[in-house]
């Protein structure tokens, strides 16, 4: 733990001369070369946080402390920096979302706009596929629609990985109100769930 916070740290120091102190660091093209510097500096600070998260935990800090740091709510610290163990096999869990997820989203989000409802409904799971059809997605959006009136558009999908699936959100503008697509993910790219919710009120 020490010796990576360590080593990104002198990293950084070494990036950090290379834009500021030593022009012969630079090559033939020195805007490019500060420019790879600042990456690599944002790359080296990354794991720097990493490890100094790790190090707070082990020397007794909780989440909520971390969180208080990194301004954003416990939950999210630990989903970026939390090595959770799973309960079946004892190894510690991926927390990396699918890859592919918010282009996965995306594609059911834009079939459900185009009443595509099979096209959506055969990438369910078997567990979707026993409990919703391709009538009842059409009656669910439609219900949608009728609160709402007509879809406009989605924002930007978010992703999060939660044991074996990868939970997406989007938001969703209709005429007259907003809503968030949360859909859930296999890693073979099936569909585990699939909700239209209610956009979160804003203070």
């Amino acid at each position: 733990m020490t010796d990576t916070f360590d080593s990104a740290g002198a990293r950084i120091r070494d990036e950090i001369d290379r834009l500021f102190v030593s022009p012969a660091y630079t090559g033939d093209e020195p805007a490019l070369d500060r420019l790879r510097a600042a990456l690599a500096i944002q790359a080296h600070s990354a794991t720097l946080v990493a490890a100094a998260v790790e190090h707070a935990r082990a020397t007794g800090r909780t989440w909520q402390d971390v969180a208080d740091v990194l301004g954003v709510t416990r939950q999210a610290a630990f989903q970026r920096f939390g090595k959770p163990i799973d309960p079946r096999t004892g190894a510690t869990m991926s927390t990396t979302p699918l890859a592919e997820a918010t282009s996965l989203a995306e594609s059911i989000i834009d079939a459900l706009a185009m009443s595509r409802w099979t096209e959506v409904t055969s990438r369910f799971d078997a567990q979707m596929n026993s409990g919703l059809t391709s009538d009842g997605l059409a009656a669910a959006w439609a219900q949608v629609i009728g609160m709402a009136g007509a879809y406009e558009g989605h924002g930007v999908p978010e992703a999060t990985r939660a044991a074996d699936i990868t939970i997406t959100n989007t938001p969703l503008a209709f005429e007259a109100g907003d809503f968030i697509a949360r859909i859930s993910f296999h890693d073979d790219h099936s569909i585990a769930g699939l909700y239209i919710l209610p956009s979160e009120p804003t203070a």
